[in-house]
């Protein structure tokens, strides 16, 4: 017999209804994205973590289509699909360490959390930032950081990493992003200009040889900078 109270039960079940649409989504691009399902791994983190937690109160009962949301600030948290996808890509293990370029409310910081050593998550707006790590630490996480600052610089005192994320687009890949990527590291970021933006993988060998990868087209808030 379940402990969840009807309200939690009802978010539960939809959020498992999410994660079926999620696999649903991923069979239908298979051919762009070169996977047909996304790891058994990222969809139970997508199974536990509550987005509707991470959304504002009046969204609430929208959490769990698969679709952005708007959190504030003319920005958005990522459509499910995508999470899983860009999270599914890094190929992450318990005993790596990631860098999440915008916080946001802190959604996809907790779906990394979930599979990650630890988290490393840089927000530019502060009261975002502030709102996203109130979130996080009530549901109790204790393997995210969290600095306010421009994402394009990334995190150099805590470089390198084995894995990072950009859930903004910059216009072309900032170079301190690359810096900080450990050889033998993966990269998941948009980038493009606003109407023509591309999910992009992007792998340093041991060598330290950059090769990038074009994997969808996609929409995302711009990556700004405070001037």
């Amino acid at each position: 017999m379940s402990n969840l109270n009807p309200v939690e039960a009802q978010f539960s079940a939809l959020r498992q209804s999410m994660v079926g649409q999620v696999a649903s989504h991923a069979s239908l691009v298979a051919d762009k994205t070169g996977k047909d399902m996304l790891g058994a791994a990222v969809m139970s983190a997508l199974g536990r973590v509550p987005r509707h937690e991470f959304v504002p109160v009046e969204m609430k009962l929208y959490a769990y289509l698969d679709s952005p949301l708007p959190i504030g600030f003319g920005k958005t948290i990522s459509q499910p699909f995508i999470v899983g996808l860009m999270t599914d890509l890094l190929e992450l293990n318990s005993n790596q360490k990631v860098l999440e370029i915008g916080t946001g409310l802190g959604y996809q910081a907790a779906v990394l959390a979930e599979l990650a050593l630890e988290v490393y998550t840089v927000e530019i707006v502060e009261e975002r930032a502030e709102e996203g790590k109130r979130r996080l630490d009530v549901r109790g996480y204790k393997n995210i950081h969290f600095r306010v600052a421009d994402g394009n610089l990334g995190w150099p005192e805590h470089a390198p990493f084995d894995r990072i994320i950009a859930t903004a687009a910059p216009d072309l890949m900032p170079p301190a992003l690359l810096g900080q990527l450990k050889p033998g590291g993966r990269m998941i970021i948009p980038a493009g200009l606003e109407d023509d933006q591309q999910l992009l993988l992007v792998e340093k060998d041991e060598n330290g040889r950059i090769d990038s990868q074009e994997i969808l087209p996609v929409r995302f808030s711009p990556l700004t900078s405070p001037d």
